[in-house]
């Protein structure tokens, strides 16, 4: 007799047996395919982004209200990109699943997160182009614009260590929610599990190396507008400071994403001798 009552979604041990099979995939993509990809995600995150910033632009909602709604917004990009189709360097970290199973050989992974990584920057930082010349940040009387200059100095003025353990935090998320969408069996699922690990991350205030592709470029396009001079951490905000800047963001995301989510699974769900991964063979 079927189940009358149940989760109709994967399990965990199917969910880990897909993201292997899923990372086998795109490790073999094209490298044209991969940039391409690549560059849409960039361009997704910075959407998400962009939406954050126009609601926590609006000082009437409060501290609290304001992160919870900008986190809302933010997830679109990760809906993009899973929903629509991407490649992202922090999903990607779940790649180390089918490395670290002998699917795919080190220089698969490294070439996948090495171009997509770069193919991210090109679409993040496109993205904020476009957004500079379009006129968008005068919306609110410039709150828009001034909000967004703010995000970015800070974001660069971080201090490494706090980057790095913030980064950590916001991989962890980010690959949970990658994770649990791929548990859902249609389009309504996927977005119900990606909403809330987004919001959440983007609420606390942790650090996306891909989302401060697009953050930090755009406060630096339209940082010397005489109407921005009062932002805060000013000063920190440069080019150097924002490549600087990414290192320690990126290298929290590797150790979050692929350490504590993409090991921590495999452990438990693909080494040799689970049941997951003998009965997949």
């Amino acid at each position: 007799m079927p189940e009358i009552f149940g989760f109709d979604c994967y399990s965990p041990d199917e969910i880990a047996e897909h993201v292997e099979s899923v990372g086998v995939t795109k490790a073999k993509l094209p490298v044209l395919s991969m940039v391409a990809l690549g560059v849409l995600a960039g361009g997704f995150i910075g959407l998400g982004a962009l939406y954050h910033t126009v609601v926590v632009s609006d000082p009437a909602l409060g501290f609290a209200m304001g992160r919870v709604l900008g986190g809302l917004a933010f997830s679109l990009g990760l809906i993009l990109v899973v929903v629509a189709g991407a490649e992202l360097f922090t999903g990607n970290n779940l790649l180390v699943m089918a490395w670290v199973s002998g699917r795919i050989p080190a220089a698969k992974i490294l070439q996948n997160l090495i171009v997509v990584y770069l193919a991210n920057l090109v679409g993040a930082v496109g993205l904020a182009m476009l957004v500079a010349w379009s006129g968008h940040l005068k919306m609110s009387g410039g709150a828009v614009g001034k909000t967004a200059v703010t995000i970015a100095a800070a974001k660069c003025a971080l201090p490494f260590f706090e980057a790095f353990f913030r980064a950590i935090l916001c991989n962890v998320l980010v690959c949970l929610a990658v994770w649990i969408a791929m548990a859902g069996r249609n389009v309504t699922d996927k977005i119900l599990a990606i909403v809330f690990p987004i919001s959440a991350f983007v609420a606390a205030g942790f650090e996306h190396c891909v989302a401060n592709m697009y953050f930090i470029p755009l406060g630096l396009m339209v940082r010397d507008n005489a109407m921005f001079a009062d932002v805060p951490q000013l000063a920190a905000l440069t080019w150097p400071g924002f490549f600087l800047s990414l290192i320690p963001v990126t290298l929290g995301n590797l150790a979050g994403g692929a350490g504590m989510v993409g090991l921590v699974y495999w452990i438990i769900y693909r080494r040799p001798g689970t049941r997951a991964d003998s009965g997949a063979r």
